[in-house]
């Protein structure tokens, strides 16, 4: 099986660099919006026959050109939903940004204890997370593209794949439309074969003046 994990599109929450988690959340600036449209293009020659995002507005308006040009009804899953920020939402400052990226940094270490003040631990993301990659997975389909969060798919990509780890989450970027493409299945484990960092729509649709917080490489959270 191949999975194409999808982060969402730019968000006002994204350029202000704040840690916006709640449902339904915000949705897209005119950038997302160009870079939603950008993903049927890119994503032409990957043979989706199944896509799911999460209960988040923003997940489900960069998704809409990829189910149109694909004519996919996509399913949601609140299991796909960001990793909460609990008591640090909407903070934008660099001790809450570091607390929380650094709490998915401990889970993909192996310390599912750990957890936002407010927030949810390591079990409760993977069992939710978990349960949704199977739910899309069960369509039977050969490739499945999700639609995700920042951190949120980093956490999980860390954790389940063989081939990478806390390190390695903490130092590669996952900017918006960045995408991570594993292959594997549940029980045998996944392998991450590509961690495209940058729009895959191309360099143009990046915004390297954003304070992205869940997308950016880990700077203050290296003993976390």
């Amino acid at each position: 099986m191949r999975l194409l994990l999808i982060r969402h599109g730019q968000t006002p929450d994204n350029v202000l660099g704040e840690l916006g988690t709640t449902v339904p959340g915000p949705g897209l600036t005119d950038l997302g919006r160009e870079q939603a449209a950008a993903l049927p293009a890119a994503l032409a020659g990957e043979g989706i026959g199944a896509l799911a995002v999460s209960t988040l507005v923003r997940t489900q308006l960069t998704a809409a050109p990829l189910a149109a040009a694909l004519g996919l009804e996509p399913t949601v899953l609140d299991g796909l939903r960001e990793v909460e920020a609990g008591e640090l939402e909407l903070r934008s400052d660099h001790e809450a940004v570091d607390a929380y990226l650094g709490t998915v940094l401990r889970w993909v270490d192996g310390d599912l204890d750990a957890r936002v003040p407010g927030a949810e631990d390591g079990h409760a993301f993977f069992g939710r997370y978990d349960a949704a990659v199977e739910t899309a997975l069960a369509s039977g389909e050969s490739v499945v593209a999700l639609v995700s969060h920042g951190a949120a798919i980093r956490g999980w990509a860390g954790r389940r794949a063989t081939n990478v780890d806390a390190s390695f989450v903490r130092d590669h970027q996952l900017a918006n439309t960045g995408a991570v493409v594993l292959e594997g299945d549940p029980e045998a484990g996944w392998h991450v074969v590509e961690w495209a960092g940058t729009a895959v729509g191309g360099a143009l649709l990046d915004d390297p003046a954003a304070s992205d917080p869940t997308g950016d490489p880990v700077e203050g959270a290296g003993d976390a």
